[in-house]
């Protein structure tokens, strides 16, 4: 199993990226799928999650911002993220927890944004 996140870049505050994950070797239809990020010398931490029925999740920090997406037929997660502030930049994390009960992860994009 492969998650192969993308689109990460720098941005300026105020600005917008989207990033996406293709994920292989499994199907992600039995999959909740999130994005979790890390700062330097901080913890990794959930940014949304959504769900196999398309429920969202998003922690406070980005509520009204970031928006995740699922394209079952694509494989793929996506993160719109607006409004970007430079305490968004992190590594960016997708995930996946399969309903068999297993975890995957990706190796992660790096998202930089300069104020």
């Amino acid at each position: 199993v492969q998650l192969q996140a993308s689109g990460g870049g720098l941005v300026q505050a105020g600005g917008s990226l989207r990033v996406s994950c293709v994920v292989s070797g499994v199907t992600i239809n039995g999959c909740v799928l999130g994005w979790h990020r890390q700062a330097p010398r901080n913890r990794r931490d959930l940014v949304a999650r959504i769900g196999l029925d398309g429920t969202t999740y998003y922690v406070d920090f980005v509520k009204g911002r970031f928006t995740i997406s699922r394209d079952n037929a694509e494989n793929t997660v996506y993160l719109q993220m607006n409004d970007l502030k430079a305490e968004d930049t992190a590594v960016y994390y997708c995930t996946c927890q399969s309903i068999r009960g297993m975890d995957y992860w990706g190796k992660g994009t790096q998202v930089t944004v300069s104020s």
